[in-house]
């Protein structure tokens, strides 16, 4: 190794690092912004299955009304 080389070594190396940190920071950030976005899905998903789950519930019901399965009698001005 030449003395040239070596002076360098030690700022190359910070360099690195510093690159490093940065690269880590970055990815912190968008870990963050992701785990936010896919709560907030799971928070939509959590309520469109509740109100699918009541509209199921809704259909049931109405299928088990009396008189659901009969037809409708005609309109008056029939």
């Amino acid at each position: 190794m030449t003395d040239n080389a070596a002076m360098t070594e030690p700022h190359d190396l910070a360099a690195r690092i510093d690159a490093l940190e940065m690269r880590l920071t970055e990815q912190e950030v968008t870990i963050d912004d992701l785990n936010a976005t896919i709560t907030a899905q799971w928070r939509q998903i959590d309520a469109l299955a509740r109100k699918v789950a009541k509209l199921v519930e809704d259909v049931e019901e109405a299928g088990h009304r009396p008189g659901s399965g009969a037809p409708e009698p005609p309109p008056p001005h029939y």
